[in-house]
């Protein structure tokens, strides 16, 4: 039997690149092992040092107060202090700017409302996407805004309201806190599903405009509870019906436009906290769960009834969805209007 004797060819030396790309291969699977292992490591070590919630609204307004509340319930929840920080100006667009710019690392929140999804079409200046530059953290609460006359009027309901001007154009006008405002653009609406022909009058503020309606001077306005409800209560308004899909429970007599023959009406006004986009899952899982459980206590939930406003909570998605159909709702309305503010 031969043997032959068959030299064995020597293994080829890999090309340098091949080298470079397995090391970098390697270093990838490394850094996204380690990660894996650091993420929930992040949700129990944070927060670090106080959160700082800004609230796009002067102090003493509904979106302060409502933040206020938030603050201390989030800040018992989960172990830190939580600072408001009041950056009012051009109807939350200075705030939402400022969160938007913030380190994505969960000590810098937004806390928001409707203008949010309304003011990316209002402003030709804002330099912020309401959808892609924000990670939604929670919905903390949802309130109805009031329409309202003055307790004088001859209109009972919403029907007769609707009647009166469709019947006389012109002859009525309702008051808001300004163009582009929540109130404006809630009876705008109101407006277009309704037929109703009512004149615009702006006020800088709500104030102004439920002052006005009280002394007669304008007809109507659609408005947030915090400065209506006490008009109605004290007899100075009527409380034809409430925006939202669903009766308030700080007015459970008064019934929705909905319900007032005009199902295709809805407004709510809601609440919630935003971060800015890239702050790693889990801490906005940590503060979504801390809020919950906040939402969840006897005498939180009664601050924010007191207040006219409902609690909501659940998942991040739940605010999601809610901005997902607000931005196009408002925007269409915006420019069906030809709004600017700027």
């Amino acid at each position: 039997m031969r043997i032959i004797d068959t030299p064995i060819a020597p293994i080829a030396p890999r090309p340098p690149r091949v080298l470079h790309a397995m090391s970098i291969f390697v270093r990838a699977c490394l850094f996204v092992a380690c990660s894996l292992v650091a993420l929930p490591a992040l949700s129990q070590t944070y927060p670090t040092r106080p959160i700082r919630l800004i609230v796009g609204f002067a102090p003493g307004g509904a979106a302060d107060i409502l933040g206020r509340i938030t603050a201390q319930g989030l800040s018992e929840a989960i172990g830190e202090q939580v600072v408001v920080d009041n950056r009012p100006g051009a109807g939350a667009l200075i705030a939402t700017e400022i969160a938007a710019r913030a380190t994505p690392d969960g000590h810098t929140l937004l806390f928001t409302s409707p203008p949010h999804a309304i003011n990316a079409a209002l402003y030709r200046r804002a330099k912020y996407d309401p959808i892609k530059d924000f990670d939604p953290v929670i919905q903390v609460v949802a309130t109805a805004l009031i329409l309202t006359v003055n307790a004088g009027a001859p209109f009972k309901t919403v029907g007769e309201l609707v009647r009166y001007a469709k019947s006389n154009p012109g002859k009525l006008s309702y008051g808001s806190g300004g163009s582009g405002a929540s109130g404006h653009l809630a009876m705008e609406l109101f407006k277009s599903v309704t037929g109703a022909d009512i004149v615009h009058v702006p006020y800088k503020g709500t104030g102004p405009a439920i002052t006005d309606l009280i002394g007669g001077q304008i007809h109507t306005t659609i408005a947030s509870a915090a400065p209506t409800l006490p008009q109605v209560k004290a007899g100075k308004l009527r409380a034809l019906a409430v925006t939202s899909n669903k009766r308030s429970l700080a007015l459970p007599e008064v019934p929705t436009v909905a319900e007032s023959g005009f199902p295709a009406y809805e407004v709510t006004q809601w609440f919630g906290i935003l971060a800015p986009a890239g702050v790693p899952k889990p801490v906005i899982q940590r503060i979504n769960t801390a809020m919950n459980e906040a939402l969840r206590k006897n005498e939180v939930r009664s601050r924010y009834l007191a207040s006219s406003a409902e609690p909501v909570g659940g998942s991040p998605d739940v605010l999601r969805t809610v901005i997902a159909q607000e931005v196009p709702k408002w925007g269409k309305l915006v420019r069906a209007l030809d709004l600017k503010a700027d």
